[in-house]
């Protein structure tokens, strides 16, 4: 573990400390632990840091595989994880759909409202007029019963099969691109083939997010596995950082959600 946090960002030691301690506990118990719900970022960070462990093996689960946020099992060799290990609950809202429209917003501002901390549900799906989310199985009972209303609208919450979650139509769009540098300004420019002035001016404009969080250098570092949203060109998520190139430039493999 020769000094591992200079592989990341100085903000996210703590989050690193917690992935060590997840990894000792396996191999000290020799039992799984399974983590909250992860952002992708997070979930880069667990697997850098897991990697080709001999001792902790590593499985993600969110719902099914086009989730954005998923839960991480760590366990030991000898165990074969299950759909069940995951821990993950799907409800459906019955709310009366003719009338109200209901957005991901509201229900995203609803949960927390409750006191729910955002890593305790997965993500939150809308297609057409039906709507899903996806919790951790512990706040079962609790969501049942304090879930009645989003906004002044009525809603009720049906259990769900896990097979029977809807996909809400995003698709993920995979462009190769190469940027000058692994600034916040030049990948957002070279991804939604905008100027970087346009870039640095959206920026600094408090309109651009890194994994949930506002933005405000444009010089901030990007690393694999961040979910980028910029208002007005949609969400992008660097998969894959592929070296450089022989004049330099940085090769990205990056989705962006059409």
């Amino acid at each position: 573990m020769d000094n591992i946090y200079q592989h990341f960002r100085p903000e996210e030691k703590e989050f690193i400390d917690q992935v060590i301690n997840w990894r000792e506990f396996v191999e000290d118990s020799y039992a799984p632990k399974l983590t909250d719900f992860l952002d992708p970022r997070q979930i880069h960070i667990v697997q850098s840091i897991i990697g080709s462990e001999q001792n902790v093996k590593m499985g993600v689960f969110g719902g099914h595989a086009d989730c954005e946020r998923k839960r991480v099992l760590l366990y030991p060799e000898y165990f074969s994880p299950e759909k069940d290990d995951y821990q993950i609950v799907l409800f459906e809202l019955k709310y009366p759909n003719k009338f109200v429209t209901i957005t991901h917003r509201q229900v995203l501002g609803t949960l927390m409202s409750l006191g729910i901390k955002r890593e305790k549900f997965g993500d939150i799906f809308i297609h057409q007029e039906r709507i899903q989310l996806i919790i951790a199985k512990e706040l079962q009972e609790y969501i049942k019963l304090e879930l009645g209303q989003i906004g002044k609208t009525s809603v009720q919450l049906i259990e769900m099969p896990l097979d029977e979650v809807i996909h809400s139509g995003e698709m993920w769009h995979e462009i190769q691109t190469t940027v000058s540098s692994l600034r916040l300004d030049a990948v957002l420019s070279s991804v939604y083939h905008i100027s970087r002035q346009k870039a640095q001016t959206l920026i600094q404009h408090g309109l651009v997010k890194v994994n949930w969080r506002t933005i405000e250098q444009t010089a901030f570092t990007c690393e694999e596995g961040d979910v980028i949203s910029a208002r007005g060109f949609g969400r992008s998520k660097i998969l894959v950082i592929d070296g450089k190139t022989k004049k330099e430039k940085w090769r990205i493999h990056a989705g962006v959600l059409k």
